[in-house]
């Protein structure tokens, strides 16, 4: 997996800092100090630096040591603090090199590292020069921290702690306590930070794995709405160009085989056809004008959607089409405009189906009975004789209805009656609504 950048840790934080503060204050504009931003741009860019060319970092740096290891050496400053002055000069400058030069692998393999030094270290303790170049240990003790698990600092602590026993041991330069204690309190706080930027390290990356979460999580539930709402525009414009469509149908044959023997019932389909279709546009209209991307930013029109007020119209317009319907409505409606929108669409549906496919002759019955608290049952039977199937395989239809009443937890059959009787019949039953 690609390593994230300096900007995406930095967008991932800023995100994730954005989701745990208070909406005020997230979406306030807040500028850092200008030494704190001078000093995060000269950490990014020195992080991006070593991202970028590891190699180079890790030369440089042990370059830079080993300088002043030498330094140390050549400069006679190793005198102002050694046991032995006498020390011979090739001993110190092997002594140099191998407690600097290892720095080299200190990130890819610090135990290594520190196992590398420990000679170097025990033969500068035994031979009392006392070079400060062992102190370079702390930074291997550091990466350890850093990068290894933490149990390995046990070893590590005691591992550093054998040349200072051996050179209080031979040389008796103070008390115990004294060289143990110091050399103690220096390993600690190396250990300490490199725990501390370890725990940073896997803070932020916490951050950034909740930041691709909560993009993830986002993108997904965009996703999802996007498909419920073209499900949801799908069944609508089936309903409403199914129907209509069913309706100008039979008006239009109708009207054809009127034509020749009674001029005025054509006239008259074909006036039906006009406001059918003028109906069904202006459906179309309000439906699509919902979804229309606005440049201007004035808000689109938006109109009630159908409820049990314009049933009438609906029977009215099938009954024009030549399919005789009866209805029967019992007790007082109390729905919701959403439970009035399931009952006009699943009758909408019924009727169209039974226009396809009922055959000739053919009647049908609406039996509306209202419940108390919104619960109301709703029966769709027609007389037909036709055998074509009323579940289209493009998932509208029957299911579309099933999917309304889905979500006011109610039910629906759709099917042929029972024998004897002949046709299909339709049951909707929505239950009472619950007290919130």
């Amino acid at each position: 997996m690609t390593r994230p950048s300096a900007a995406d840790r930095s967008a991932a934080t800023d995100l994730v800092t954005r989701e745990q503060l208070p909406a005020t204050a997230a979406g306030a504009p807040t500028t850092p100090e200008p030494l704190t931003a001078c000093i995060q741009r000269g950490r990014d860019a020195v992080l991006a630096w070593d991202r970028r060319r590891p190699l180079l970092w890790d030369l440089s740096f042990t370059g830079f040591w080993v300088t002043a290891a030498l330094i140390d050496f050549a400069g006679d400053g190793w005198r102002n603090v050694t046991h032995n002055p006498n020390a011979p000069g090739a001993l110190l400058l092997v002594l140099s090199l191998g407690l600097s030069v290892p720095l080299l692998w200190r990130r890819t393999h610090p135990v290594a590292v520190l196992l590398a030094m420990t000679p170097f270290a025990v033969v500068n303790g035994w031979s009392g020069a006392a070079l400060q170049a062992a102190l370079l240990q702390l930074v291997v003790v550091y990466h350890i921290a850093l990068r290894r698990p933490l149990r390995a600092l046990w070893w590590a602590s005691a591992l550093m702690l054998v040349p200072v026993a051996i050179t209080t041991t031979r040389f008796g330069e103070g008390g115990w306590s004294q060289q143990i204690g110091s050399h103690l309190t220096s390993i600690g706080v190396a250990i300490l930070i490199g725990i501390t930027v370890r725990t940073r390290h896997h803070y932020t990356e916490a951050l950034e794995d909740r930041a691709r979460r909560l993009e993830i999580e986002r993108d997904q539930q965009a996703r999802i709405a996007a498909a419920a709402e073209r499900t949801r525009i799908a069944r609508e414009m089936h309903d409403i160009i199914g129907h209509n469509l069913s309706v100008i149908t039979g008006l239009a044959d109708g009207g054809k085989y009127a034509a020749g023997k009674s001029p005025e019932r054509a006239a008259q389909a074909l006036d039906a056809i006009g406001t059918t279709s003028r109906q069904a546009l202006g459906e179309l209209r309000r439906l699509l004008d919902v979804l229309r991307d606005d440049d201007t930013g004035r808000p689109a029109e938006r109109t009630p959607q159908p409820g049990l007020t314009d049933l009438d119209q609906l029977i009215e317009g099938v009954r024009s089409a030549g399919l005789p319907v009866h209805t029967r409505v019992e007790g007082r409606a109390t729905l919701p405009p959403g439970r009035q929108l399931t009952v006009f669409r699943v009758v909408q549906e019924a009727l169209t189906n039974t226009l396809k496919h009922a055959g000739p002759d053919t009647t049908c019955e609406i039996s509306i009975a209202h419940g108390a608290r919104g619960a109301v049952t709703v029966t769709i039977t027609d007389t037909g004789t036709g055998t074509p199937p009323r579940a289209p395989s493009d998932g509208r239809g029957i299911p579309g209805m099933r999917e309304r009443t889905a979500l006011y937890g109610g039910t629906l059959e759709a099917g042929p009656r029972p024998h004897p009787e002949q046709g299909w019949r339709v049951r909707l039953h929505l239950p009472e609504e619950s007290s919130q």
